[in-house]
């Protein structure tokens, strides 16, 4: 079987070509052949797969893939290709099996050949090494941000490949020859210097001046109009060059076939020791000292290895890992004995150190004296690559701002490595290992401070340590910096630096001693990223949500979704926040705690008050469209709300489709800033959209029972209104505050609420706000008995609903209606409960509102147990379980297992009625919802009395009893007390005796 990356990623076996199936396993194969026969961990392929924002099956996903790889595989005799290892999959791929490597094997004998002098044998070398090439891109039609990062290694290589082979066979004077190729390779890449160079060159020979001039005058038009720069000195020189017809310039001899694009390394045997002192408080991070070491030790025992060891310490400023790089590379230093380099590249910063300023450095250290230093930043790779490739050699690299300031920097054999430290991942590394730095423990950062400020002293004040590590996000520099702070100040007591570091404001300023601070180093970051993604950072800062999805930056912003998600990304990339999870429209990220601190003060100093006051009323202008928009997809419409006129951030239809297609799910992603949204709404003045996110949210906090968000956003919302003086929002506050006070059994207090809602809708003109509550206040009226003013009420209801055509509404009437029939024995006139019931499914039917044909469903089923019915009834009940189930809707899920566990009963199916009711009562217990519990008891004792066991029945119905009358409802209560009374009918007499010796009952 033989691999194909050069080019479109093929599988051939014999003359066939394997299907390797789907994008997913197309991604997942070029990964592992990227850095074959070594191991791939899944983080990396899961990477490759999702980008950064990883989703919760990420890790299944990539197992799926492997396993539908093997299986292929398997088909062709190559079962055992893919192996599983401790840390993720390696493909075995033998020798000359990967055209990757047959390139990389063929360009290697090429350059020995070249330095050899055999410039025949080279190019010969070179040519079949090219012709290993099916497209100009590596694994070309792979859509995988860090795969094409990876692949460009590949690419360049073939560039680079073709530039050597380009100048060896004008070295040895195939000028005219080459003359085509080279003009199709400039026209087609038309930056690369060295190719125009080499065309100039060959034109000149073929006695075609006029053409190599203009060939020149064209690139330097080309470099100015895209880059703004002027052609490099090399390309100039040689303008001068064919202009005086310099002799240097005739065609050589083919002696003279060592090309000077390639210079030899000077001989030299300096061994430089750069790396800084080791770190004498070094903390933790065994697990990833160990990831390291093990590491270099494989890459040192595996013969069948090219490439050189990378790994990328990769994490926040501040997370320490400048320390764990420069800890690793003294502890594995003892493997490289022929020198240690090291280079701060400054990257979070404008001191940003290039790669020609550290090659001269390091050559310098090696042993070349300046006057045989290679003018070029390709030159002076190449020699530095000569000079290491036959050395045992470790390069730390700290602080990288990305992987081109790294690639020249990177040896070319596998006897060196290189350990890089930076705020990006560096995922254009081909085979790198990712080494990922997060903030310490609770336990480290104890430790750290005992290091610095004195074991004793920690441990005599150790709640407030932990205090001062929780202040400093257990970030290990503000805990340095804090540590130092103590250690300066042995007559502080901890307790007083926590003090200081509680203000919030003043925070930054205290993490601040001698060269080291925090401002410092987040500001170098923050000023490495471009305008629009520091002006996001900041005004995320405005919402005090802890997590931010991308649609709200988009808000803050003012601009399209997917441009915000490229700041987003541009920001993670940087560290400035951190992902949290999902992906796509779902991805969402957060602040580190300091970080925050630090986003706040730039808001305070770079943006004005109005900036700030519009930018969030966008945000949350934006999380009441999609809180409607989910109440729409729940409800099927827009049903059973009021809302203001508060002004919307509308985003584009299929975004929001998206966004809300599971409508709670996305509720509950975006909870807290839900309750946080409604707080702010009212600090900052926006009433209207203060009580309609309210109303929105209650779509949430009733499904999934959240009762504390919604006394609590209520509370605030009311408040709002009443001093704002708003009436008709007091009314809707009132109206929604009264349903929490009827979800939570106090009738008396939401009867009150109703009342005072009626009047004030009234007074408004509000006739939809007025049916709502009377439909509810029907509600109160059947659960506490009064059939015919419940009926009244309906009716009121009903006639609003139908004449403003919400359809929806008027089926959650008439399915209530319905009940009261059931309840009052259906002896009233008018229709019967069945007749009020089809109407009611009919109408949620064309309104298209699943959840309330499933409260109509779940009427229907009991109103079949009256009539008898108990097969119906449970066909009817497990037909709107399924519904609720996928809603999401734990409330109605609790009743109709209990409507569903009665008529198993009545079917005489006690072990199935027994699982259904036990169910129901975990959920109404989970919720909070003492009826549903209530109810649920109150049927088990049913099925205790069905079992004859009268004991368990009396049990389970006093229970019942006791919860029906701590929350009024006569009806429930008179079953009950029937109920039990028929439970201590089974007793015998002496277990009927009660206290006082007479018979219970």
């Amino acid at each position: 079987m033989e691999f194909r990356i050069l080019g479109p990623l093929e599988v051939v076996e014999g003359t066939e070509r394997l299907d390797v199936g789907g994008t997913r396993q197309r991604i997942t194969l070029a990964n592992l052949l990227l850095d074959p026969n070594r191991v791939v961990t899944v983080d990396r392929l899961a990477e490759a797969i999702y980008g950064i924002a990883l989703p919760p099956t990420a890790r299944s996903q990539v197992q799926i893939c492997i396993s539908s790889l093997r299986r292929l595989f398997a088909a062709y005799g190559g079962a055992d290709l893919i192996t599983t290892q401790s840390r993720g999959y390696m493909i075995r791929v033998d020798e000359g099996r990967l055209d990757a490597q047959r390139f990389e094997a063929l360009t290697l004998r090429a350059r020995r050949a070249r330095d050899a002098g055999d410039a025949d044998q080279a190019v010969l070398a070179y040519r079949e090494a090219l012709a290993l090439w099916r497209s100009e891109e590596a694994l070309d039609g792979i859509e995988s941000r860090p795969v094409q990062s990876a692949a460009s290694r590949l690419t360049e290589e073939r560039m680079t490949t073709n530039e050597d082979c380009l100048q060896l066979e004008l070295d040895l004077g195939r000028h005219e020859q080459l003359i085509g190729e080279l003009t199709q390779l400039v026209d087609r890449y038309p930056l690369r210097e060295r190719l125009r160079g080499q065309l100039m060159l060959a034109l000149y020979r073929a006695d075609r001046r006029a053409e190599a001039l203009q060939v020149y005058r064209l690139a330097r038009q080309t470099m100015i109009e895209e880059l703004g720069i002027e052609p490099n000195e090399q390309l100039q020189r040689l303008e001068h060059a064919i202009l005086t017809a310099d002799s240097s310039l005739d065609p050589p001899g083919k002696a003279a076939v060592i090309s000077a694009e390639a210079p030899r390394a000077p001989s030299v045997t300096a061994v430089p020791f750069l790396l800084p002192s080791a770190i004498a408080d070094f903390t933790g991070r065994r697990k990833q000292i160990d990831a390291i070491e093990r590491e270099l030790a494989i890459a040192e025992e595996d013969p069948t290895r090219f490439a050189v060891p990378i790994i990328i310490v990769a994490g926040k400023g501040g997370i320490g890992k400048t320390t764990v790089a420069v800890h690793a590379a003294h502890t594995v230093a003892g493997r490289y004995p022929d020198g240690r380099l090291f280079a701060d590249l400054h990257g979070g910063g404008s001191r940003q150190v290039s790669p020609m300023h550290v090659l001269e450095r390091f050559l310098r250290a090696l042993g070349v004296p300046g006057s045989a230093m290679p003018e070029s930043l390709e030159e002076r790779a190449e020699m530095y690559r000569a000079l290491l490739a036959d050395r045992r050699t470790l390069v730390v690299l700290d602080d990288a701002s990305g992987e081109s300031q790294v690639l020249p920097l990177l040896p070319g054999t596998r006897t060196s490595a290189v350990i890089i430290s930076s705020r990006s991942r560096l995922a254009g590394l081909a085979g790198a290992l990712h080494v990922d730095i997060g903030v310490f423990d609770t336990d480290q950062s104890i430790e750290m401070l005992e290091r610095i400020a004195g074991a004793e002293r920690v441990r005599s004040e150790i709640e407030s340590a932990r205090a001062l590590a929780e202040l400093c996000g257990h970030l290990p520099l503000a805990l340095r910096i804090a540590g130092a702070r103590l250690a300066a100040r042995p007559h502080w007591r901890i307790e007083q630096l926590v003090g200081r570091l509680a203000d919030e404001t003043r925070r930054l300023d205290e993490l601040n001693h001698g060269d080291m601070g925090i401002r410092a180093s987040l500001s170098l970051t923050y000023e490495s990223v471009g305008e629009q993604a520091r002006r996001l950072f900041r005004r995320l800062a405005i919402l005090d949500s802890g997590v931010f999805s991308v649609w709200t930056g988009a808000a803050l912003m003012d601009v399209p979704f997917f441009d915000a998600e490229e700041l987003f990304d541009e920001l993670a990339d940087a560290q400035l926040i951190e992902a949290t999870g999902g992906h796509g429209p779902y991805s969402a990220y957060r602040f580190h705690d300091l970080v925050r601190v630090y986003a706040r003060e730039c808001l305070a100093a770079e943006e004005t008050s109005a900036e700030r006051k519009a930018a969030l009323g966008r945000a949350l202008g934006g999380l009441l469209f999609l809180a409607e928009a989910a109440h729409r997809r729940a409800y099927g419409g827009d049903y059973v709300q009021i809302h203001s006129d508060a002004e919307r951030w509308a985003l584009p239809d299929k975004l929001t489709g998206a966004l809300v297609a599971d409508p709670f799910a996305w509720y509950e992603a975006e909870r807290t800033l839900l309750v946080s949204g409604i707080r702010q709404a009212a600090h900052a003045g926006f009433i209207d959209l203060t009580w309609d996110l309210a109303v929105s949210a209650v779509t949430l906090f009733e499904s999934r029972m959240y009762l504390d968000d919604w006394r609590e956003t209520h509370a605030i919302a009311l408040a709002a209104t009443l001093q704002a003086g708003d009436v008709r929002g007091q009314a809707a506050m009132l109206y929604s505050q009264g349903t929490l006070k009827l979800t939570e059994r106090r009738l008396a207090e939401a009867s009150l609420d109703y009342e005072k809602a009626l009047r004030l809708f009234a007074e408004v003109g509000d006739d939809t706000g007025t049916a709502l509550v009377l439909q509810v206040m029907s509600l109160l009226d059947r659960v506490g008995g009064r059939f015919e003013q419940a009926m009244a009420r309906a009716r009121q209801a009903l006639e609003i609903f139908t004449g403003t055509g919400d359809q929806v509404a008027a089926a959650y009437v008439l399915h209530n209606m319905a009940q009261v029939r059931m309840e009052s024995g259906d002896s009233a006139g008018g229709e019967s409960a069945g007749e009020l019931l089809d109407q009611a499914l009919d109408l949620s039917r064309q309104g298209g509102s699943r959840r309330v044909e499933a409260q109509v469903l779940h009427r229907m089923g009991h109103a079949h147990l009256a009539s008898h019915e108990p097969d119906k009834a449970v066909e009817v009940f497990e037909t709107a379980l399924t519904m609720v189930r996928e809603l999401g809707d734990t409330s109605g899920e609790t009743y109709i297992l209990n409507g569903l566990g009665v008529a198993r009963l009545r079917q005489g199916e006690a072990a199935a009625a027994e699982d259904a009711l036990h169910e129901s009562v975990r959920l109404a217990v989970s919720t909070g919802d003492l009826l549903a519990e209530g109810r649920s008891l109150l049927a088990l004792g049913e099925v205790a009395i069905a079992r004859h066991d009268g004991e368990r029945a009396v049990a389970l119905c006093e229970r019942a009893l006791d919860i029906f009358r701590s929350i009024s409802t006569p009806t429930f209560e008179e079953r009950a007390v029937r109920l039990l009374e028929e439970a201590r009918g089974m007793l015998a007499p002496a277990e009927r005796m009660g206290e006082t010796g007479e018979l219970v009952g």
